[in-house]
């Protein structure tokens, strides 16, 4: 589902993340048409890095509890 906001609202998915400058920034890229495929990208990549730092951390987490 963040998948599909991020496609169609950049910005709200930045919001939705906590971070709020970042999402105004997309926001005003996103204005443009131009400007829509860069705050795509940005909010797609920004969504994967979420995602990997909650692996890393539930990884680094179980390793704390195996030892």
């Amino acid at each position: 589902m963040r998948y599909i906001i991020a496609f169609f609202f950049p910005w709200l998915s930045l919001f939705f993340q906590g971070k709020i400058i970042s999402g105004i920034c997309c926001l005003i890229l996103q204005l443009t048409l131009i400007g829509w495929i860069p705050a795509f990208i940005w909010a797609f990549t920004s969504l994967n890095r979420m995602y990997a730092d909650r692996r890393t951390s539930k990884i680094i987490r179980a390793m704390n509890r195996n030892r």
